[in-house]
């Protein structure tokens, strides 16, 4: 299905991301990968995705709080790979705090890596895109784009950003042969949340996410 294409993926050396990488690759997409982690286990997963499928698989370490670090990974993606077909906005982390007690680091850095490397990852990636016609942005946010929680300020704030960046980017490339879609996932268990809340039902109302 996606024989020839190239995706990048951000936060991809684990949990949803790798998830990812691992669906695209096995429809025949070359992958670049982005994470920290272990070096070795990093090799690891990017020789036995290059094995398994067939495909091209690189990975780039940069720090995505930094918004010249993103779009130099976007540009060094291209350089190596050719191409940009597929972004996949991943990377996050998390911190819980009332907002009194919110840490003012913590909250620049959440804001950061959350939302601002979105933003820098697109902008670096539309102009291949524009240049070759077409285009797909996969902005994983959250159902915390969507509503609100408590002790959860920054990431609320950061998820409830990227569904409006999203659809600000599908609006200004409708058209163009590029799409913006963001991805609103529920709880999931991985090693981030070790003892998730017990489950609450919103109303279908509530959770409509278009871009």
């Amino acid at each position: 299905m996606f024989s020839g294409k190239v995706a990048v993926v951000t936060g991809s050396t684990s949990g949803i991301g790798l998830g990812i990488a691992t669906a695209l690759a096995r429809q025949g997409a070359d992958i670049v990968l982005n994470g920290f982690g272990d070096a070795a286990e990093i090799e690891r997963i990017r020789s036995q995705l290059e094995t398994e499928f067939g495909v091209r698989v690189a990975h780039d370490g940069a720090d995505l709080s930094r918004g010249e670090a993103v779009r130099g990974m976007i540009d060094h993606a291209f350089a190596k790979m050719g191409r940009i077909d597929i972004l996949v906005n991943n990377a996050g982390i998390q911190h819980t705090a009332p907002i009194e007690e919110f840490p003012a680091e913590k909250w620049d850095a959440i804001l950061a890596l959350n939302l601002s490397a979105v933003f820098h990852a697109t902008a670096a990636a539309l102009p291949h895109m524009k240049q070759q016609g077409a285009g797909r942005i996969i902005n994983i946010a959250s159902v915390h784009g969507l509503v609100g929680s408590v002790n959860k300020s920054a990431y609320v704030a950061a998820k409830h950003g990227v569904v409006g960046f999203t659809k600000v980017t599908a609006l200004e490339n409708a058209g163009t042969g590029i799409t913006a879609n963001a991805i609103c996932p529920g709880w999931r268990r991985r090693a981030r949340i070790r003892n998730p809340p017990p489950v609450r039902c919103w109303p279908k109302s509530s959770l409509r996410c278009s871009s």
